[in-house]
């Protein structure tokens, strides 16, 4: 079945769960033996997905990444995000606003109030996810949930609005406000190693925090933990974000607070990943990102 949807599709292709969330078990299959390399392991292993071992063939949207953040009926946010390379899709950056053209805001805005009506949606938050293909915006998938992860804490930052908070206020039957209190540019970067093995120290990170328009810096492993990449969300070991007026000055104090937190690891002495997900690099010492 996998083969034949993927023929019918057309390579590559995107194999992934058709339960699950933070980019388990995705992954973009090129071939026909990527494809039943990943099918064998999706279907073989014990995974969080265990529960509902069914497995979604989809087409590979190329184009740059765009995350609709909405409330009700209105648009609150756009974000712009970049992944590690394939054929993984690990989140490394994000941005508040995305650094789009009014046209392109426009489509994007009503195809996603096209996908809430389609699917009976609009109340409370829903998060819609694009690619930005040549045939303009591609949805890839619509989740009536706040986005996860630091995402409310971007959004906040950037135009001033508590999704959480105005989410609470709506369930508790109060009246909400949506109003934007500022126009600034939000942006995390995701600290993610390149290889497993054990993490002997990392530090710098209250220098990195002490920058000026740095907003949050979070190391989320103490030295001594051992790495297992798993090629999604767990495989990120930290995160910095700033804010300031315009996007390049954003990146540009994002990267000078990542320049100062420094990390080391030494490598499994097997020197082979334990799941097979992606091979180890001969480098002896790490690569920030």
């Amino acid at each position: 079945d996998v083969n034949s949807a993927a023929a019918e599709i057309g390579l590559p292709v995107i194999v992934k769960p058709a339960v699950g969330n933070g980019s388990y078990g995705v992954r973009l299959c090129r071939d026909v033996d990527e494809l039943a390399e990943h099918t064998t392991y999706l279907l073989g292993g014990k995974h969080v997905w265990r529960s509902s071992p069914r497995i979604l063939v989809e087409e590979f949207a190329q184009g740059p990444y765009y995350g609709a953040d909405i409330m009700g009926n209105e648009v609150i946010g756009i974000a712009a995000a970049d992944f590690d390379p394939p054929p993984y899709f690990v989140f490394r950056e994000l941005a508040y606003p995305a650094p789009i053209t009014d046209d392109e805001h426009e489509r994007i805005v009503d195809v996603s109030l096209s996908c809430l009506r389609a699917l009976g949606l609009g109340w409370g938050p829903t998060n819609v996810e694009f690619r930005w293909t040549k045939l303009g915006p591609v949805v890839i998938e619509v989740n009536p949930r706040l986005a996860g992860g630091i995402t409310p804490q971007l959004v906040q930052l950037a135009y001033g609005v508590d999704l959480i908070t105005e989410h609470i206020k709506l369930v508790i039957g109060e009246e909400w406000n949506l109003r934007k209190r500022h126009s600034h540019t939000a942006a995390v970067r995701f600290l993610v190693p390149d290889r497993d093995g054990t993490l002997d120290s990392i530090d710098g990170g209250s220098r990195a925090a002490a920058l000026p328009g740095v907003a949050d810096v979070k190391l989320y492993i103490e030295p001594n933990t051992p790495i297992v990449r798993t090629a999604d969300y767990r495989d990120r070991i930290g995160h910095v974000i700033a804010v300031s007026p315009n996007l390049a000055q954003t990146k540009a104090i994002v990267q000078r607070a990542v320049d100062l937190i420094d990390w080391s690891m030494t490598p499994f002495p097997t020197m082979a990943n334990r799941n097979n997900m992606r091979p180890l690099t001969s480098r002896t010492d790490e690569r920030k990102r």
